[in-house]
């Protein structure tokens, strides 16, 4: 009787111990099946600069400005983003000769993001930061493709010792008033090299000053000015750099805004 109860209470121990490990090897399957989650992190965008502010969207964000013989650049409320430390600054544009570089890498900085700015007679290409980015290398420079070149439809016309404007693909007899555009009146005329040629901005000359008109003659800016400059300021910032002393030069918008 006591081997039989021996017995038993030997069977019931090891129904225990086989029941507790089947247990733990099904808990340990459970676990090792289950699929794990993996929760990628989201890239956190760039936050815009509230400095670069827009007031008006046929502007740049930033302009050049010169303070104390030096060039900087300005925001659009005239608020100095990049200190004035450069001997030369141009607008924030694309430079052809990075973008076709031979080396890659050099590339990206001929975009619009970058501008060519030069001190020590060393250029640069700065960001929208002021931070240098890029040193200028002549093994880097490619060559410029000017497939994109706008012919203009308008020049100017001398007659009698006054400047007026012809569309040149129209103007068939100098004697008649009707064939000009704008009938020779000014002591000067320049029509500014820009995208929009139907167009175009005009610096005049009348009565010693300058101003700029447009091919109908409509005053855009007044003659009040001793010089504007004819360079590539309204093409790559659709501005005018202007002077009142013949020495000082700085921007305006199309708003006779000074900047």
């Amino acid at each position: 009787m006591v081997n039989m109860k021996n017995i038993l209470n030997f069977l019931c121990v090891l129904m225990s111990f086989f029941v507790f490990s089947q247990t733990k090897s099904v808990k340990k399957l459970s676990v090792k099946n289950v699929t794990k989650t993996i929760v990628k992190k989201q890239p956190v965008a760039a936050k815009p600069n509230p400095d670069l502010v827009v007031i008006h969207q046929d502007l740049p964000v930033l302009i050049p400005k010169k303070e104390n013989e030096k060039f900087g650049y300005v925001n659009q409320n005239g608020k100095f983003i990049i200190k004035p430390e450069y001997h030369i600054a141009v607008f924030f544009y694309e430079d052809c000769n990075l973008l076709n570089s031979p080396n890659q890498k050099a590339r990206k900085f001929g975009t619009e993001e970058y501008a060519t700015v030069e001190k020590d007679t060393i250029s640069y290409r700065v960001d929208k930061t002021g931070k240098r980015v890029y040193q200028f290398k002549d093994s880097d420079l490619g060559k410029c493709k000017f497939g994109d070149y706008k012919q203009q439809l308008y020049q100017a016309y001398v007659l009698n010792g006054f400047y007026g404007i012809i569309e040149k693909a129209k103007f068939v007899n100098a004697a008649d008033y009707r064939d000009y555009k704008i009938y020779p009146q000014y002591q000067y005329l320049y029509i500014m090299e820009g995208d929009d040629t139907a167009d175009p901005r005009i610096v005049a000359s009348h009565n010693d000053r300058f101003g700029v008109i447009d091919v109908n003659n409509k005053v855009i800016i007044p003659f009040e000015y001793s010089n504007i400059k004819r360079n590539f300021s309204w093409k790559l910032g659709r501005m005018f750099e202007v002077t009142k002393d013949g020495k000082n030069y700085y921007y305006i918008d199309v708003r006779n805004k000074t900047y």
